[in-house]
């Protein structure tokens, strides 16, 4: 009971904080960025092992450097999270701008569908949110519902404002076989790391071995629907540009696991160009292969 209403008290006071505008909640992701790097030091360690391991190749200043600037960016992300509660469709639209969306309306157009993919990249959150208002046809996004329930029917709440549907993991092919029929997107952010049983099959990336999900690629071998990679790009503080990439129009043609490649490959290509955006503090890699030494 104490710990619903905490969660209720936190849920009024985060809506609140969403009616300030932008410029007034940018302070307040300034001074938590020095709370969380100098005061109370936020996974920093974790933050800075993954940057190390990633980039073998720069230096200690290099690497702190970039790990300042992820935490600068982590306190920004969270009070555009805040922000996406109350953040009306203009100011969405302004903020966030689209590449290349036309590929997918012409399948759309043909009364055919599409799967997408993206990774845990810059405000991945209010980029999904944004394409839920510019796609003519309904975008299923698939996710891992909050532990916290009383928090997972807020952020559905404001994930789903301007047309998104949120489709909890284990309930993505009932969803698929529901609107066999009709033309839709199916989004999956690929870089979540396995369950212990759901860990089949690893990967070389940033360095490192990785275990990957293959559901992606399962459903597009058995749809043979085309993928396209939403590759973000941070523009300025709380401007994004999104480009619609073609990550494999006929899957059918593929090697086994070479969707998977592909998709991880762009995310590395994207790493490498600004690595700042990506979700460090996130434990990736902290399961090894069983015959690593």
């Amino acid at each position: 009971m104490i710990k619903k209403s905490f969660s209720y008290i936190g849920i009024f006071f985060l809506n609140f904080l969403s009616l300030l505008p932008l410029s007034l909640l940018y302070p307040l992701a300034t001074l938590g960025y020095y709370i969380i790097y100098y005061i109370y030091p936020y996974r920093k360690k974790v933050v800075h092992e993954n940057l190390s391991n990633a980039f073998p190749q720069k230096s200690e200043a290099e690497i702190v450097s970039i790990e300042k600037k992820y935490f600068r960016y982590l306190c920004n992300l969270m009070v555009e999270v805040v922000k996406m509660s109350s953040i009306s469709r203009s100011e969405l639209k302004r903020r966030v701008k689209f590449k290349n969306l036309d590929q997918i309306e012409q399948y759309f157009n043909k009364g055919e569908s599409v799967l997408a993919c993206t990774g845990h990249y810059g405000n991945w959150e209010l980029c999904m949110l944004a394409l839920g208002a510019e796609l003519s046809k309904p975008e299923y996004v698939i996710y891992k519902p909050l532990s916290n329930q009383i928090f997972d029917a807020w952020f559905y709440r404001i994930r789903t404002r301007f047309g998104n549907k949120f489709i909890p993991m284990r309930q993505t092919l009932r969803s698929l076989t529901a609107v066999k029929n009709e033309p839709t997107m199916f989004c999956f952010a690929g870089d979540q790391t396995p369950v212990g049983h759901e860990t089949h099959y690893w990967i070389d990336f940033m360095h490192q071995p990785t275990p990957v999900l293959l559901g992606l690629e399962k459903i597009a071998l058995q749809a043979n629907r085309p993928i396209f990679y939403f590759e973000a790009k941070v523009i300025k503080r709380g401007y994004y540009e999104v480009d619609c990439i073609p990550l494999c129009l006929n899957p059918n043609a593929t090697k086994e696991h070479e969707i998977t490649h592909l998709q991880f490959a762009l995310l590395e290509k994207t790493l490498n160009e600004a690595p700042a955006y990506w979700l460090w503090s996130h434990r990736r890699w902290k399961h090894k292969p069983v015959n690593a030494g």
